[in-house]
């Protein structure tokens, strides 16, 4: 494979663990205040999270600083998009709760 077509697959990837990493997390969040068990939630979701994060990372950069750079790159972009696309949801919930301490 070329090696323009490995960093691009190598941030392809880091994008699709972003998305798994943080997405998972705001499920998490969300998931954690409904429950009766927030802690074990969020250690299960916390390793589980990290555990696929680590092992994507692994095998994407098959022991080369190239594709893992590019990866991480591809991880970061994540998240920004991830914030992007979960901040109204954030935005709305402050809003209800300011109007129930003004009331």
């Amino acid at each position: 494979m070329n090696d323009g077509l490995a960093l691009i697959f190598a941030f392809a990837a880091g994008m699709l663990l972003g998305c798994v990493f943080f997405g998972g997390l705001w499920w998490t969040i969300r998931k954690c205040v409904a429950t009766p068990y927030p802690a074990r939630w969020m250690l299960g979701s916390a390793l589980a999270r990290m555990s696929i994060t680590l092992a994507g990372f692994y095998f994407v950069s098959a022991g080369q600083l190239k594709p893992l750079l590019a990866c991480l790159v591809g991880f970061i972009a994540a998240r920004l998009i991830v914030t992007r696309l979960t901040r109204p949801a954030i935005q709305v919930l402050a809003k209800t709760q300011e109007t129930h301490h003004a009331t």
